[in-house]
């Protein structure tokens, strides 16, 4: 073994040489594909898809290994610095440890996430110990909540025994709401105050992991085609209640491997996100813009509306995440796209454009309130100065769009957050500025589509509006605004 070490060429016969070659040329195709990858197809790679289910895992789960709990506890200390996204220190962590297989991957991803979605309890469990500081016993205390104490067995446990039973004595429904709703403050109390009674069902929807959604593309392919094919790969899936292109799974399978993935017949994205496209509601040949565009999930949801017409921009300030967006129109099939990489959001080709607009989408950058299901480090990531960071950003990026609509175009305001500060009170501010703007009711432009809104939903017309323990989406926001037609004088 030592002699491999030193010298690992000269033990390896041309055909094991010819195997690593083709281990290095898969292995770089994977990361070209990743660079074009959303977050959620990223974490399937990385393994953090498979949520397992609390109640089934402890009646009949895997005995985990001291070298899970090891692992673990080093990728705990990494992740709980919260300098940085989970998702992506995570797929940086398995990438470099050859150790673990797909099984301990899994379980590791997903006590990485636990530990996240319940870090207030947890800490309340071990106090005065710091989680961070204690990575290997917070890695024991979260195992042992989702699997069971006896899925640890003694020798892994070892010096810890006595520490980890008396912290798991304390049962997480006895702490107060504010520490069961695993929050931060700031975000606690504006929720509590904003969502009312119905406050702890949001707070407990948010610990909950978020179903695999899939938007159909089509310009390739019908649901019920894409129903059939999945059912044919054994995956249990039923169609989204309300948008009329997705499809939930029961499971979250490795879809990037798949060819309905790889021949553009669908696409990562949450349903309350299909629906944020079919607020713009664009048509064959118009001029539309996704302002904001990103990764370019939207873009190309509007992309398919268009059928693939007229011309379709997409600005973005973060040229390495619009570039992404390349190869997936590509595989979408759309030649109407074009990315365009912006200094900021008055940059000078923006300005060129003003009036020309049928339609504007303003996917805001926000605190991404509404996805703290898929991205659980992030509540404790955000804080009140980068949310008022982000709400002056908001206001100017809402104002600058808005001079790229021609009279009679519409103008729709999103974002994936549940803070009315970043949502009706960005908008109600706007329009106060500018009266040649007027509301259209969200609820009305979905219904002309056979979309059709759930009673909880509708009452907060003329918003469109969506949580998680009402719609079981992402939360969401928006707002379609008209822009009057100019009268003569």
């Amino acid at each position: 073994m030592q002699e491999k070490k030193r010298n690992p060429r000269r033990s390896q016969s041309g055909g094991e040489r010819r195997l690593t070659e083709r281990q290095r040329a898969a292995r770089s195709r994977q990361i070209r594909e990743s660079r074009s990858m959303t977050k959620d197809e990223r974490r399937q790679r990385a393994g953090a898809h498979h949520d397992i289910d609390q109640r089934q895992t402890r009646t009949g789960g895997p005995r985990v290994t001291g070298l899970i709990v090891d692992e673990l506890g080093k990728a705990l200390s990494t992740v709980l610095k919260l300098d940085g996204p989970a998702d992506v220190l995570m797929s940086r962590f398995f990438r470099l440890n050859h150790k673990l297989g797909s099984r301990d991957r899994s379980i590791i991803a997903e006590a990485i996430f636990y530990t996240l979605r319940h870090l207030s309890t947890i800490a309340w469990q071990m106090k005065p110990i710091v989680p961070a500081r204690a990575p290997r016993l917070t890695a024991m205390v979260a195992l042992s909540r989702i699997y069971g104490r006896e899925a640890l067995d003694e020798r892994t446990v070892g010096n810890d025994a006595g520490p980890l039973d008396n912290i798991l004595r304390s049962k997480p429904e006895n702490a107060t709401a504010f520490v069961q709703s695993e929050l931060p403050y700031w975000l606690y109390e504006r929720l509590n105050k904003q969502f009312g009674d119905e406050a702890p069902a949001l707070f407990e929807s948010m610990k909950e992991g978020a179903p695999l959604d899939l938007r159909v593309n089509l310009l390739k392919a019908k649901r019920e085609e894409v129903m059939q094919e999945l059912a044919e790969h054994g995956v249990q899936a039923v169609e989204t209640p309300m948008s009329p292109d997705g499809v939930r799974l029961m499971t979250k399978p490795g879809l990037t491997s798949w060819p309905i993935y790889r021949e553009g017949k669908i696409d990562v994205q949450d349903e309350g996100s299909q629906l944020i496209a079919r607020l713009v509601q664009p048509k064959r040949g118009e001029m539309v813009c996704d302002f904001c565009a990103g990764a370019g999930g939207k873009t190309l949801a509007l992309g398919a509306l268009m059928r693939s017409t007229g011309r379709l921009y997409a600005f973005d300030v973060n040229e390495k995440r619009l570039s992404g967006l390349t190869p997936r129109m590509r595989r979408a099939g759309l030649s109407n796209v074009h990315p365009i990489a912006i200094k900021t959001e008055r940059d000078v080709r923006v300005k060129r454009l003003a009036g020309k607009f049928d339609r504007v989408l303003v996917d805001a950058p926000c605190s991404g309130t509404g996805t703290l299901r898929r991205n659980p480090d992030l509540r404790w990531r955000m804080s009140e100065e980068e949310l008022a960071r982000i709400n002056a950003i908001q206001a100017n990026v809402l104002e600058s769009a808005s001079r790229l609509v021609k009279s009679g175009g519409r103008l729709v305001y999103a974002t994936c957050s549940l803070l009315r500060e970043e949502n009706q009170g960005v908008v109600e501010a706007f329009l106060a500025k500018h009266p040649e703007y007027e509301i259209m009711d969200a609820t009305d432009v979905l219904a002309k589509q056979g979309v059709n809104l759930p009673d909880c939903a509708k009452a907060h017309a003329p918003f469109f509006v969506m949580a998680p323990h009402q719609s079981g989406t992402d939360g969401f926001f928006g707002a379609v605004l008209i822009k009057k037609e100019a009268r003569d004088a």
